[in-house]
């Protein structure tokens, strides 16, 4: 079997969006448990803490812009790599 008739090799280029897509759940987990903690620290400083139901909604809200930065970063490295 030769390099091209490889079954791993995928054709086409993937789009930012598409990698953005793929990589929003984890995005939106990691942004949700960051401000949870966060709302357990702030306990310190006498205020009240972040509800989870809240963090994993805020959550929802700021994975959007991490994923898709994550994304770009990601592409920018898979055209260096096959280059």
């Amino acid at each position: 079997m030769t390099t091209d008739q490889s079954p791993l090799k995928i054709e086409g280029r993937w789009s930012v969006w598409k990698i953005t897509l793929l990589l929003y759940p984890l995005a939106w987990g990691a942004a949700a448990v960051n401000i949870f903690f966060i709302g357990l620290m702030i306990q310190a400083i006498n205020m009240t803490a972040i509800s989870p139901v809240a963090s994993i909604i805020a959550g929802a809200f700021i994975g959007i812009p991490f994923s898709y930065a994550f994304s770009r970063h990601i592409r920018k490295l898979m055209d260096q790599a096959s280059e």
